[in-house]
């Protein structure tokens, strides 16, 4: 709880919520820590655990049942479905350029991919697994892991220390460079159109960039409280303010309705939109965040105008071929 409070406060001070100094492009590649280091042999057993429904109580349910690799990287619900079709009550975010955020999850409770990939699978409403001891259990129990481990990590190497690290290192290469915005700052000025031009300036010139900054559009990891001004109307609407935000871990007042900014790349593709998902359109998005953040009315015209801005955030993404996973011949787990 005390981590959380001090990490908001720190980021606050230190001006991580700025306005954007220039327009910077996606990296090629994410960074990664130095006690996890990337390695190919790592990167396949990541993201067949990625995938792997086994990791979850029931056997029905991966990471990449709410976090889905071959679209927006996740699960376009207001609301995932987990374990026995229970249901949260978050918004799933994207994988894709998660690596480039501070912080995980949408109320900044894990501090790296390694972390947030520990939480779901012992979530008892997410993958429902009593323990980590019993997914270790599991693997161990499954031959082909034995080896893909020892590849990755050495012999007898099973543990979620390893399997959190591997899943987060495949994570790491969900990286989309090059949309069509990346281009047009890296020099290619027909990569815009004209009216996402327009739109990309309105996008600064009325304050987005004070909060979706950076080159993932996600303030590197910054909070934001949301809303900012109250409205009756868009509440009962909405009801944004019925979670409670950073304040549901740290019980802390002063972090009620806080929230990791989230990024915007690929935002054209991760309807529905805000931490609860109550939110279907992304013009409509645009709107209430003007109203609600910014104290701004929109007309029309600008809201469309920043819509075709956000849609040039879309990136390459990098082909992707399912995994084989190792089988249990003759035997179920489940």
């Amino acid at each position: 709880m005390f981590k959380i409070r001090s990490l908001v406060s720190a980021l606050m001070l230190a001006g991580s919520v700025s306005v954007a100094s220039a327009w910077e492009a996606l990296p090629a590649k994410a960074p990664e820590p130095a006690d996890n280091p990337s390695s190919e042999a790592k990167i396949e057993l990541g993201k067949i655990l990625y995938h792997d429904p086994r990791l979850s109580s029931t056997g029905t349910l991966s990471c990449a049942s709410c976090h889905n690799t071959m679209l927006g990287g996740e699960d376009n619900r207001a609301n995932s479905i987990g374990v026995h079709d229970q249901t949260g009550g978050r918004s799933s975010p994207t994988v894709w350029n998660a690596a480039f955020s501070k912080v995980q999850f949408w109320d900044g409770r894990a501090a790296s991919l390694e972390d947030q990939a520990a939480g779901p699978v012992t979530n008892p409403i997410e993958m429902g697994m009593k323990s980590w001891d019993d997914v270790v259990a599991r693997l161990k129990a499954i031959e082909g892991y034995q080896g893909l481990f020892e590849k990755a990590f050495g012999k007898d190497s099973i543990s979620k220390d390893n399997a959190t690290k591997a899943i987060a290192t495949y994570e790491r290469t969900l990286i989309t460079p090059n949309s069509p915005y990346d281009k047009y700052v890296n020099g290619d000025e027909s990569a815009l159109t004209a009216q996402q031009i327009s739109g990309m300036q309105k996008f600064q010139e009325i304050g987005c960039t004070s909060c979706h900054s950076g080159p993932a559009f996600n303030g590197e990891g910054a909070f934001q409280k949301f809303p900012i001004n109250s409205n009756g109307y868009f509440e009962a609407q909405y009801h944004f303010k019925k979670d409670k935000g950073v304040a549901e871990v740290s019980k802390n007042a002063a972090d009620e309705h806080m929230w990791k900014v989230p990024t915007l790349r690929n935002i054209a593709l991760t309807a529905p939109y805000f931490h609860n998902g109550s939110v279907k359109t992304l013009d409509s998005a645009v709107t209430l965040m003007a109203k609600l953040q910014l104290g701004k009315d929109l007309s029309k015209e600008e809201v469309a105008d920043i819509v075709a801005f956000l849609n040039a955030l879309t990136g390459e993404f990098p082909k992707q071929t399912m995994p084989v996973l190792p089988g249990t011949p003759g035997t179920t787990l489940n």
